[in-house]
C-alpha cells in the first residue's frame, strides 16, 4: 500500500548493542579473569541469535512517519575564491608549492639540536649531569639502568652515547621531514600549530604510553622540561623549515615522472637530444 505520510524502515532492536558488549567482554577477560570471558561470550552468542531473529527469516520491518520539512540552501559568502597562479590546470592539487626534502632534514637537524641543548641544560641545572636526559633517552635498552639513582644515570657511558646519538638524530629527521610536508598545508600561523600544539599534542601521547615503553624514563622523566624541549624543537625546526624556499609540484606530470623515473614517450627533452 502507498502512503506518503508512513514508509517501512527496519524495526529498532538492542541486540547489536548486546553483541558488542559480549565481544568486548571477551577480549576484557584477556587481561583480567576468565570468568569475564566466558560472560561476554555467552552475551555475544545470545546478541547474535537474537540479532539474526530480527532478519530471518523475515525482516522485522515498522512504519516511521514521514514529515516534511522546508530547507533553504544559503551563503554568508559574497564572493566565491579561486585558485590563482595554477597556469592551465583545470584542476589543481593543493598545496600548490611545497618544501624540498632538504628542509625538513634542515629542519629536523636544527630542531634536535635545540632539544639536545635545552636537555643538556636541565642536566646542569637539576644537578644530575649533562648526560642525564640522553641516557634517559636509552634507558629501555640497558635493563641495569633500572636500579641507578638519577646521579648515576647521568654519568657518561659510551655505549648509551652510540645508541643515543642515533637514535636522536633519526627521531630528529623523520620529524623535521614531518613537519617539511605538513606547512604547506597550514597556511595560517603555521609556526603555532607546529611548533606549539603538535608538541603539546605529542608530549600528551608519549605520557600516555611511556610507562609501557620506558618505565625507567618515566619515572626520572621532568615533565616541565621535557614539554619544554619538544616545543624548543617545534619552534625551531618549522622556523627553519618555513624560511626555506619552496617548490612548485608536478601538477600535470604524470607518476613516473614525478617519481623520478625516465621512461620512453614521458621524457621528451631526452629523446629530442642528438646521439653521441
Amino acid at each position: 500500500m502507498n502512503n506518503p505520510d508512513r514508509i517501512e524502515v527496519p524495526a529498532a532492536t538492542a541486540w547489536p548493542i548486546v553483541l558488542a558488549f559480549g565481544l568486548t567482554l571477551v577480549f576484557a577477560g584477556l587481561v583480567t579473569a576468565g570468568s569475564v570471558s566466558i560472560l561476554g561470550a555467552i552475551l555475544g552468542v545470545a546478541g547474535a541469535v537474537g540479532w539474526f531473529r530480527e532478519v530471518l527469516p523475515v525482516e522485522s520491518l515498522e512504519w516511521a512517519q514521514v514529515g516534511q520539512e522546508g530547507i533553504a540552501i544559503g551563503t554568508s559568502r559574497e564572493s566565491v575564491e579561486h585558485v590563482t597562479d595554477v597556469g592551465k590546470i583545470s584542476r589543481a592539487w593543493l598545496p600548490i608549492e611545497i618544501y624540498p626534502i632538504s628542509a625538513g632534514i634542515k629542519g629536523g637537524l636544527a630542531g634536535g639540536a635545540a632539544m639536545a641543548l635545552l636537555a643538556g641544560l636541565y642536566g646542569i641545572v637539576s644537578g644530575n649531569g649533562v648526560w642525564y636526559a640522553m641516557d634517559l633517552l636509552v634507558a629501555g635498552l640497558f635493563p641495569a639502568m633500572a636500579t641507578q639513582t638519577a646521579r648515576q644515570i647521568g654519568t657518561f657511558n659510551l655505549y648509551q652515547f652510540l645508541a643515543a646519538v642515533p637514535i636522536h638524530l633519526l627521531m630528529s629527521l623523520l620529524v623535521g621531514l614531518l613537519y617539511g610536508a605538513m606547512l604547506p598545508m597550514l597556511p595560517r600561523r603555521p609556526i603555532v600549530l607546529g611548533g606549539v600544539v603538535t608538541p603539546l599534542l605529542w608530549s600528551g601521547l608519549i605520557y600516555g604510553i611511556l610507562a609501557f615503553v620506558n618505565p625507567v624514563m618515566n619515572q626520572h622523566i621532568d615533565w616541565v622540561w621535557f614539554v619544554a624541549s619538544q616545543i624548543a624543537f617545534g619552534i625551531v625546526a618549522g622556523l627553519v623549515v618555513a624560511v626555506q624556499e619552496r617548490i612548485p609540484t608536478l601538477q600535470r606530470a604524470p607518476w613516473r615522472v614525478r617519481m623520478g623515473v625516465e621512461a620512453p614517450g614521458l621524457m621528451q627533452e631526452h629523446q629530442r637530444e642528438p646521439k653521441r
